[in-house]
């Protein structure tokens, strides 16, 4: 049976999200796995500090850090890299463009590591373009009408990370979302620092804020302990 699925607003590796991620990890084995590709146009200096807030978020939680750098799709189908990600407890894939991390991950051997784990058991999760890298469509937030595909593990799902801040800085982006959503695939907003999880049954609210369900006659939001009414993965 395949693991849990968290898609997150914000907070990846932060003290605030420290819980959820213990919660994904409960009862795998104690090697976390952490993809900070999304974060590789932004240069060393970023994927480095990716590394270190991984390997620090790591250590609160007891357990392994097993940092996956993957910079373009030649590491991406390089199959040492791939390799690491086998025996994982949670696998993450962490922020930066989501575009540029579906765009470089799918098709490759690392993409299909992290797909195997998860369906071996492992916890998968995946942070602003990380969540939304794990779906089947991926704008590009601030060039409107510019999309890749995803990686598609949640096909009928389409997510607004930062939700909370993105509808204040781009007000037309909920309009966007659900003007190109096909039929059966539901629009979430995450906010920052919240989590939506995935558990074979339901999809649960965590951590500190709201996850809401965007339709065309307006939004519902629901906190943290409650389900939402999503469409199974």
């Amino acid at each position: 049976m395949s693991g849990p699925l968290a898609l997150v607003g914000s907070g990846e590796y932060l003290p605030v999200m420290a819980e959820v991620e213990r919660a994904l990890l409960a009862g795998r084995p104690p090697r976390y796995v952490q993809i900070p590709t999304a974060a590789a146009p932004e240069g060393e200096a970023s994927l480095a500090r990716w590394t270190a807030l991984g390997r620090e978020q790591a250590e609160r939680l007891g357990v392994e850090a097993v940092p996956v750098v993957v910079r373009d799709r030649r590491e991406a189908d390089d199959p040492a890299l791939a390799a690491l990600v086998e025996g994982a407890g949670l696998v993450y894939l962490s922020g930066g463009s989501p575009t540029f991390l579906a765009s470089t991950l799918r098709g490759t051997a690392v993409a299909a590591a992290v797909e195997a784990a998860w369906r071996n058991g492992a916890a998968l999760a995946g942070c602003s373009a990380g969540a939304m890298a794990l779906t089947a469509w991926v704008p590009e937030l601030r060039r409107p009408g510019r999309t890749v595909d995803g990686l598609g593990l949640v096909p009928r799902l389409r997510v607004i990370p930062h939700f909370d801040r993105f509808v204040g800085w781009m007000p037309d982006l909920v309009g966007r979302y659900l003007a190109r959503a096909p039929e059966g695939v539901a629009v979430v907003g995450v906010d920052e620092d919240t989590a939506l999880v995935w558990d074979h049954r339901t999809w649960t609210v965590q951590g500190r804020q709201q996850v809401w369900l965007l339709e065309r006659d307006g939004r519902t939001g629901f906190r943290a302990g409650e389900q939402v009414p999503l469409p199974d993965v």
